[in-house]
């Protein structure tokens, strides 16, 4: 028997019946396997690029010394170690020259991810370095050569130890992790710490020891490593390293997922389409074997076992074509790419082989199934209903099919369920829509002309038929809508966050004394700058006159609420970029003891308006009144505070003011000027920094729209489906209407018509599916504020039109141009 299944699917596939079904089960995996490939490769990529901002996998820090024993356990599991010690400190040179600087002590095998920026010479050209300088050696920045009046070879003093500079550090892979150092920075060797003499205690240092590998190495180090941290102990990984990349990341895998789970839906929507096709061609086959004395259960296993030996075949033939995208998408595009990436791995192929298997048994097999339940009274009247309905049960065994694929594909049960409600939506929606158009279509049919008439009498004749397409369509295009909505969303996001004019220095510590000539400065230099803030450093010591216990009883005790020391400032007005969540701001020139208070903050130690905070401020201590609390974007690279309160209420507290700005650079010796005239100002230069967010961004913005194409060949795919399920009814109609005389324009401009209506309907539900659909993934998956897009109404509605009336027509461009006779026959 299984010879025979091999024959008939030789025969069918001779006669051009299996072409749909096989086309669109190797498109399915192919697509399934080689997205989910790309992405696996990807994301990898993306996150071995990402951990350049820590120049390791994993970081420990700390503010004393860390235990030696960590570093032997990670080399005992193959891991490459390093360690970094930075702390504040007067560099000088000579007698006279003098600069506070920010040191940074590395050892041999520092970075152990991404390169040191390096230059022979201040401001000279940029080259990579693998390692920092050697033993008895600095490197300083740029600005430190003017400041300190020194050259190359000539040397400087670090505490007790004389160093001989050997070159300009211009970039740094960890920059963003201790953004508030102290002035520019001087990178010395971890080796001459000890000669030195600074390091005593008490010291404002930061430890920190680098660790990187294998993914799996490093988890199992990690697990062995947190039940061992103390107080003041942590470890950091890219997304609390650097969080506007760790958040970047995170919604790009959102997105990611989200088009995975999508192409999976649309591989079993066109597979569906397909096998329901190839069935209904198959029915006057099965009325002659069941005529001559097959029963249903030989021609359910003549089916079945042609049905797996296809699967098997196309499973195939859809992995190689998934592991040829896949490689072609890194071919194309591999100098986009900061590292090469590592091999994606078995997963991905048999997500496409379970892919396959399930689509098979539930979308395909349900109308293959029901073949053995075909009369055999056709052989004699092709009146007898064909079997060919789905029940309840085939759409209810789709839906969990699809449903539990998606949730293994995205490990998301919130993406899934997101998802699967838009589909919802759809379905309701499109149902209603498309039966109370196509049926309101009839008096309108009546009166219109030949061409019109033709048209509606089609979309009335087939109206259950042509509403189930509506929907079918307005699925693929619903689909299709809701990735280029969230793409959009993604992207304008992250420009928003980083735009060119971004600020990307800040100036701390400026005096009261200095805060007219600084701004005067700046504006003599016409550089833009935020507005001067008042900083103050607190305590925070009780709520609502609750002791808060120190971090050491909170971290015995496991309590998240502690003492903390917060930067909090003053301000009349709502500071820009803040919005109140709750409450009310205070009165201009209010004395009230009040305090707005940081949603998260806010959250973190429950607080609500009309809670009472006791703060200590050096030895004076403070109190204030919970009256509002507000939303901000850390991203924003503007000033921003947890707690702030009235100008009159912090009038008698110390205070130093900070600011940023946006320096082109082309401007950047203006730093060297002002730090002269402004010795004690700190200014903290996140442009390499925002450089390096802002290239992993573009890479992620890269892979989406990748991605995005992918997706949009598997919409075409279902599109093509859905119309071809319905072609052979229209090209028997349109042949016999061709027999009786009907013209080439009547045919065609009845099928223009009819697809075109068709599409109208599926682009109107697509729309209004896909924003509901966009507006539930943002707030409850991708957390993200939901926008509307109104110039999605004209790309839906016009691009259904277009999609569904081009692809209609062309599928039945045969029935011009060909006989009606051999047309027919064909049927």
């Amino acid at each position: 028997m299984s010879v025979t299944a091999t024959r008939m699917l030789a025969r069918d596939w001779r006669g051009g019946e299996l072409g749909v079904l096989v086309l669109a089960l190797v498109l399915a995996v192919g697509v399934v396997s080689g997205i989910s490939a790309f992405t696996t490769r990807l994301q990898n990529a993306l996150e071995t690029e990402s951990h350049r901002f820590l120049a390791a996998d994993l970081v420990a820090r700390s503010g004393r010394e860390l235990p030696a024993p960590w570093l032997d356990e990670a080399q005992q599991r193959d891991l490459e170690i390093a360690t970094v010690l930075t702390f504040p400190s007067m560099v000088y040179a000579g007698d006279e020259a003098m600069q506070l600087a920010s040191v940074k002590a590395v050892s041999d095998a520092y970075p152990l991810r991404g390169e040191l920026g390096f230059s022979e010479t201040a401001f000279a050209e940029v080259v990579p370095r693998s390692q920092g300088p050697g033993p008895g050696q600095v490197w300083l920045d740029s600005r430190l050569f003017p400041l300190l009046d020194v050259a190359l070879g000539e040397s400087v003093d670090v505490g007790d130890a004389t160093l001989t500079v050997s070159g300009a550090v211009r970039s740094e892979p960890d920059q963003a992790v201790g953004m508030y150092g102290y002035g520019p920075r001087l990178m010395m060797h971890y080796s001459d710490i000890d000669a030195t003499g600074v390091i005593q205690p008490g010291s404002r240092v930061s430890f920190r020891q680098l660790y990187a590998g294998d993914a799996d190495a490093l988890l199992q180090f990690k697990e062995w490593l947190e039940p061992q941290l103390e107080p003041g102990q942590r470890l950091i990984d890219v997304s609390e390293g650097q969080p506007g990349v760790g958040e970047a990341l995170a919604r790009a895998e959102s997105f990611l997922l989200l088009a995975g789970s999508l192409g999976v839906v649309l591989a079993g929507v066109a597979i569906a389409l397909a096998a329901r096709r190839f069935s209904e061609r198959h029915n006057d086959y099965v009325a002659v074997m069941k005529s001559l004395g097959a029963t249903s259960k030989v021609v359910n296993g003549l089916y079945g076992r042609s049905l797996l030996l296809l699967g098997g075949v196309a499973t195939l033939l859809g992995c190689l074509l998934g592991w040829s995208i896949q490689s072609l998408f890194f071919t194309l595009f591999a100098d986009q790419l900061p590292v090469q990436p590592a091999p994606s791995g078995p997963r991905p192929y048999l997500i496409g082989a379970a892919t396959s298997l399930t689509c098979l048994l539930s979308f395909a097999w349900p109308p293959l199934r029901r073949l053995g339940q075909a009369s055999p009274l056709r052989v004699l009247r092709k009146d007898v209903p064909l079997h060919s309905g789905r029940t309840f049960g085939d759409y209810l065994l789709g839906l969990t099919a699809i449903s539990l694929l998606m949730f293994w594909y995205s490990g998301d049960w919130k993406l899934t369920l997101a998802v699967l409600a838009g589909l919802a939506i759809t379905v309701a929606l499109g149902m209603v829509l498309a039966l109370t158009l196509l049926r309101g279509g009839r008096q309108l049919g009546m009166s219109a002309g030949s061409i019109w008439r033709l048209a509606l009498a089609g979309l009335q004749r087939r109206g259950t038929a042509n509403a189930l397409q509506v929907v079918i369509f307005a699925m693929a295009i619903m689909l299709l809508l809701i990735l280029v909505l969230v793409r959009t969303s993604l992207v304008d996001e992250w420009q928003m966050q980083l735009p060119e004019d971004a600020p990307n220095h800040f100036m701390i510590n400026i005096g009261p004394e200095d805060v007219q000539a600084v701004d005067q400065s700046l504006r003599q230099a016409d550089i833009h700058s935020e507005a001067l803030y008042a900083m103050i450093r607190g305590r925070l010591m009780a709520v609502n006159d609750e002791a808060l216990p120190t971090w050491e009883e909170a971290e015995a005790a496991g309590h998240e609420r502690h003492q903390r020391e917060a930067n909090f400032t003053w301000s009349e007005s709502l500071p820009p970029d803040n919005q109140l969540l709750e409450g009310q701001w205070w009165e201009s020139g209010t004395e009230e003891p009040l305090v707005s208070v940081e949603a998260e903050f806010a959250e973190r130690y429950g607080l609500s308006i009309g809670d009472e905070l006791s703060l200590l401020v050096g030895s004076q201590p403070l109190t204030a009144r919970v009256s509002s609390v507000r939303e901000l974007d850390w991203q924003s690279m503007r000033p921003n505070f947890y707690l702030i309160f009235p100008p009159k209420l912090l009038a008698n507290y110390p205070a130093t003011f900070m600011t940023s700005f946006h320096l082109s650079a082309d401007n950047k010796l203006f730093l060297n000027g002002f730090i002269r005239e402004f010795p004690t100002v700190t200014v903290i230069e996140m442009d390499m920094v925002i450089d390096q967010i802002r290239s992993i961004i573009n890479q992620v913005s890269a892979a989406i729209e990748l991605v995005l194409l992918v997706i949009l060949a598997t919409g075409s795919l279902v599109l093509v489906a859905g119309v071809q399920a319905s072609v052979d009814a229209r090209m028997h109609e349109s042949s016999i209407l061709r027999a009786l005389g009907a013209s080439r324009r009547l045919i065609l401009g009845g099928l223009w018509i009819e697809f075109a209506a068709l599409g109208l309907f599926a682009g109107l539900l697509a729309v209004i599916a896909a924003e509901m659909s966009v507006a539930i993934l943002q707030f409850w998956v991708m957390d993200m504020r939901y926008v509307p897009s109104p110039w999605l109404w004209p790309l839906g509605i016009a691009g259904g039109i277009l999609l569904i009336a081009g692809l209609g027509v062309w599928s039945c461009r045969r029935v011009v141009s060909h006989p009606p006779v051999a047309v027919l026959r064909e049927l």
